[in-house]
């Protein structure tokens, strides 16, 4: 009787509870897995910021090749999590009980997610708002510019272009060129006077009628708008040209190096608004993705648990 006793390992509570050494094994496992969720939780995230930051932001305009060379290196970081993954499967198989794969697996999946999300995302951000915004940050400003007297050609580094207070849209040669969207046109002229040459003109899509005088583009309502944003997209460019020959022969006037301005008030304020936006997705995707990964991580520790993992 004594001797079953002796043979018996010592326990824990009233019904038995578990061993001495088993206690200590549970505890140590429960202290790895932690890491393990922890690193599950952070890592995908900070890769898919780094990828979104790289390919959204400034180093994507000036220098393109060093952005793709980063976020490749940050692919790099992601085969080596497949890596580890792969090699905890293999350990796996081989019925190393004590082998854990599947947080390696988890890891290698959401850091791949992470990065391809945040780098087409980041490019996205990059091509609707951060683009342009650098795109004007590299033109010049012009400021007190009388349409009367400057020409198109002075300007050809233009961004931003304010003119003297007496400038407004001349409404009497709008014009409009349909082909699939309607390109509006309307020359800007000087207190209403007749010019000998119309270099200056506000446009816009889709805010007037064909061959029409109605232009309501932008601010053309505004009173206190003297100013304008350059155009810079080169596939409209050609079309809003087509418009003001149209008003050329219509109205027999001349344009001989014409210019095409989004008409505003505030140019800079404008101009900053595609920053601010670009900014501001980037914290709400930051966001989002952070609290999508606690999601996957929350159901992961779900998972893992019932197949006995902790």
């Amino acid at each position: 009787m004594n001797d079953a006793c002796l043979s018996k390992p010592q326990l824990y509570g009233g019904f038995g509870g578990f061993p001495r050494e088993a206690r200590f094994v549970r505890r140590q496992r429960q202290r790895m897995n932690m890491v393990a969720v922890c690193q599950c939780l952070f890592l995908p995230w900070l890769l898919f910021m780094a990828a979104f930051a790289l390919t959204s932001f400034h180093l994507h305009y000036s220098k393109p090749w060093l952005c793709w060379l980063l976020v490749g290196g940050l692919g790099g970081l992601v085969l080596i999590a497949g890596a580890f993954a792969a090699m905890a499967v293999r350990r796996k198989l081989k019925q190393n009980e004590s082998a854990e794969p599947t947080w390696f697996v988890f890891l290698f999946l959401t850091m791949a997610i992470g990065l391809a999300v945040g780098a087409v995302l980041g490019h996205l951000n990059f091509t609707s708002f951060m683009q342009r915004y650098y795109d004007y940050v590299n033109l010049n400003d012009y400021n007190f510019v009388n349409p009367s007297r400057m020409r198109g050609q002075q300007m050809m580094d233009g961004g931003r272009i304010t003119f003297l207070p007496g400038a407004q849209l001349d409404f009497r040669k709008a014009m409009g060129f349909k082909n699939l969207n309607t390109y509006c046109v309307v020359p800007i002229t000087m207190g209403g006077l007749e010019l000998s040459n119309y270099d200056f003109w506000a446009v816009g899509l889709d805010c007037c009628s064909d061959d029409i005088a109605d232009f309501t583009c932008g601010e053309a309502l505004n009173k206190q708008a003297h100013a304008g944003l350059r155009l810079l997209q080169d596939e409209e460019r050609a079309f809003y040209r087509l418009a003001v020959q149209q008003a050329e022969n219509m109205y027999h006037i001349k344009a001989l190096h014409p210019l095409f301005l989004y008409w505003t008030e505030d140019p800079h304020a404008e101009m900053n608004s595609w920053r601010s936006e670009g900014y501001m997705f980037f914290f709400i995707a930051m966001v989002v993705h952070f609290l999508w990964q606690m999601l996957c991580v929350g159901l992961g520790v779900m998972g893992f648990s019932k197949m006995g993992h902790y």
